[in-house]
């Protein structure tokens, strides 16, 4: 357990040194998507709940690579079931049918596919902070198995950090969002050459539609022999809200 936190606060140091050179690299060689903007609101008084799920809410996103601002997909998001399981249907124009997102109880993950590749958690993991309070944080632990390949399961940490309330707008419209970041400081990877991993999503949570504005992350690893400065890609996406119902 010692261990784990140390090799975490390593991590969390190396990608926070090097992260502003990253970024300074990429915006000299490209243009990047722009970093969300928002307008900070304060605190609401009463804490707003976020919405509850029923069969046929649908949310449709742009999904833009951010190193080239490339619409990547135009992905649709469709509530089918509604139960002690709350299942959401996935579609991209580009990519066709994609694996669907499958929550215990609404507002835990079970099954995230939104990254590469799906994962089913062993625990249900909050998929936003459980107190919608800037300031609150929590750490959590669990394993993972990849979606299809049941035979494995492999260690998974999460920082989740809510940071603000925002107004935001996206092509949907404007929203009043509660910002947060996800982080996966160290995690163990199905892939048995990646000695290290790393993820970070900044996420803007709009109580009243049941769903996030906007969401931005990517993923860095290293393979053996590699330094954190020499780090490889997993995608970095940014996906905005064109509509919803």
């Amino acid at each position: 357990m010692a261990t784990d936190f140390l090799q975490i606060s390593r991590i969390r140091r190396v990608f926070l040194f090097l992260l502003p050179l990253m970024a300074a690299v990429l915006s000299g060689c490209i243009a990047s998507q722009p970093y969300p903007v928002g307008i900070a609101l304060p605190a609401p008084t009463i804490t707003p709940k976020v919405r509850s799920p029923q069969v046929g809410q649908q949310w449709v996103y742009q999904v833009r690579n951010v190193f080239n601002q490339e619409i990547v997909d135009v992905i649709t998001e469709t509530v089918i079931a509604v139960g002690p399981q709350v299942r959401i249907e996935r579609k991209g124009v580009k990519a066709g049918p994609l694996p669907d997102e499958i929550q215990e109880p609404w507002g835990y993950i079970l099954q995230d596919p939104h990254w590469n590749p799906p994962q089913k958690f062993l625990k249900p993991m909050p998929l936003w902070p459980e107190q919608l309070v800037p300031g609150w944080s929590d750490f959590y632990r669990t394993r993972y198995q990849v979606v299809a390949y049941p035979d494995g399961s492999y260690y998974w940490g999460l920082d989740i950090s809510a940071l603000q309330w925002e107004r935001i707008s996206v092509p949907a419209g404007q929203f009043t969002t509660l910002k947060y970041q996800n982080e996966a400081p160290y995690f163990e990877s199905n892939d048995v050459f990646r000695l290290a991993n790393y993820r970070q999503e900044d996420l803007w949570l709009a109580p009243d539609i049941g769903r996030w504005a906007i969401r931005r992350g990517y993923g860095r690893y290293l393979l053996g022999g590699m330094f954190w400065n020499e780090a490889l890609w997993e995608d970095y996406l940014e996906w905005e809200l064109v509509s919803w119902k």
